[in-house]
């Protein structure tokens, strides 16, 4: 078998093999669950080792991976409540350490992320919060369908200390929704682990009881999230305590009911043809400068694997 990331008799446009990445599918990755009777839905999120294998192609700084790992977990969980085909994304662009954040999933569970640092602007605390590397700047979620459908987005200006805080006030100003995020992310001993937990009120029909009035649905939102707020971040990274056993703890005395889990997988779409396209779009001075001894490396963000091109088979746009 060739090697994707190097020149070969295929012709680029028509490589589409995944580069030398893993093939890792986390089969529980996300569970839904509601509370039956009660305006209450949710999921959680647990990565697994899929988180390790998706933060550990840089070597960030432990802060600032854990930031991308709240950020990827908390961007499943959001994917996987919408009915949609192509990609949902979480970015962030701050005028702190990190400049840009990036998370998306698709449709089928691929995830993928990435995250820019300036190391020279980094707090010397050892855990600085969400705000203080993110700095000021805006928060934005896009559903992206393809080019023939419409994509939404919705972006708001960074406000709370936490990723969790920043996505709260996210869909309290943009989607005048009742949620609440819990995020997790963090090295173990087996590995980097991401968690969150989504919490959901919804509107007062539908599955809900009958005689719940307004008062009664209010207590039974607040007692679903005074009991989410128990959770503990060595609970939510703790591989050995498995999703529905988790929910358990949390919900069994409020109706607990767990839906179909979806699986979450490594989602970098990057490929040979992908990035030969890209190439395509610059001119010949920008393509030979791009040049070093007649090879262009072109390397992916998300995956940081890199692509060698010979100089005189990439073809200028001009």
């Amino acid at each position: 078998m060739t090697d994707p990331t190097e020149p070969s008799a295929t012709p680029d446009f028509l490589n589409h093999d995944r580069p030398p990445v893993p093939h890792l599918t986390v089969p529980r990755g996300v569970q839904p669950f509601h509370l039956a009777q009660k305006p209450v839905r949710g999921r959680l999120v647990r990565l697994g080792p899929l988180a390790d294998a998706l933060l550990t192609r840089h070597d960030n700084p432990p802060a600032v991976t854990a930031l991308l790992g709240q950020a990827l977990a908390l961007t499943a969980g959001l994917a996987t409540a919408l009915k949609f085909q192509g990609s949902f994304s979480l970015q962030a662009k701050g005028e702190g350490p990190v400049s840009m954040l990036l998370a998306d999933c698709t449709d089928a569970g691929g995830l993928r992320g990435y995250i820019r640092a300036d190391s020279g602007k980094l707090p010397a605390e050892e855990r600085p919060g969400a705000d203080t590397l993110l700095g000021k700047g805006y928060l934005a979620f896009t559903c992206d369908q393809g080019p023939e459908m419409d994509r939404y987005q919705g972006i708001v200006a960074i406000e709370g200390s936490t990723l969790a805080e920043m996505t709260g006030h996210y869909f309290a100003t943009s989607e005048q929704l009742d949620s609440r995020v819990w995020l997790a992310a963090g090295q173990t001993p087996a590995g980097w682990r991401a968690t969150a937990l989504i919490l959901e009120r919804i509107a007062g029909e539908g599955g809900i009881d009958p005689e719940l009035d307004k008062a009664a649905q209010d207590d039974a939102w607040e007692t679903a999230l005074a009991l989410a707020a128990t959770l503990t971040e060595s609970e939510m990274l703790d591989d050995g305590l498995p999703p529905e056993r988790l929910l358990y703890r949390l919900f069994h005395a409020e109706g607990l009911a767990l839906g179909k889990p979806r699986p979450l997988s490594y989602g970098c779409r990057c490929s040979r043809s992908r990035l030969a396209s890209v190439l395509s779009g610059f001119g010949t001075d920008d393509l030979d400068h791009m040049a070093e001894d007649g090879t262009i490396t072109m390397t992916c963000e998300f995956c940081n694997v890199a692509f060698r091109f010979g100089r005189s088979e990439v073809q200028a746009a001009d």
